[in-house]
């Protein structure tokens, strides 16, 4: 590669706007406030979660088995704020702050922070495809039996990214992906 792989991921987003808003140093501070994580990183990218989340409610809808090919979106409750608080051994949605815009020839995968994992709350995002652009979707799950807290607009998982030597002989943009250019929480498509 002959840069250092945080020098890459610089340039990338410079040259490319891989990632927008793009934060060139890792943050642990803001003002006299210390926050989880986010920014540029060794070898990826620490992601913050926005102001908006789906928090599983599922007696709320009509729902009885959780169905990816037809998900009632009635389970969810919308709620906005600073700190959301996940229902024990429940999980809410979020989506990053972060826009992405994957390069033909890299691939992003996601991994929870290790500060929240010693928590027992659990991110669960699927890879970034070469070609595929938009918000994480992202889906964060408390296996505690008590509420958790989690924090928007601070770090909650890392994108690790892979640059193949080439592009792939079709990528998500080419076979116009169904996630595609989502901005904001995007429910399950079949």
């Amino acid at each position: 590669m002959g840069l250092k792989q945080d020098e890459w991921i610089l340039r990338m987003c410079r040259e490319r706007r891989m990632i927008e808003p793009f934060e060139e140093r890792l943050v642990r501070e803001v003002g006299d406030e210390r926050v989880i994580s986010y920014g540029l990183s060794s070898f990826g990218y620490d992601i913050r979660i926005a102001e908006e989340f789906k928090v599983f409610s599922p007696g709320k809808g009509k729902l009885t088995v959780v169905d990816p090919k037809n998900f009632d979106a009635d389970a969810f409750t919308d709620f906005g704020g600073e700190v959301c608080i996940i229902p024990p051994n429940s999980f809410v949605l979020a989506r990053s702050v972060e826009y992405f815009r994957m390069p033909e020839d890299v691939m992003g995968i996601v991994i929870g922070k290790s500060t929240y994992a010693r928590c027992g709350i659990i991110v669960n995002i699927t890879p970034l495809e070469p070609g595929w652009e938009g918000n994480l979707t992202i889906e964060i799950s408390n296996t505690t039996p008590l509420p958790a807290k989690i924090y928007a607009g601070e770090g909650i998982a890392q994108v690790l990214f892979f640059q193949g030597d080439h592009a792939p002989l079709v990528t998500y943009a080419d076979r116009k992906g169904k996630y595609q250019g989502q901005k904001g929480i995007v429910l399950p498509r079949a």
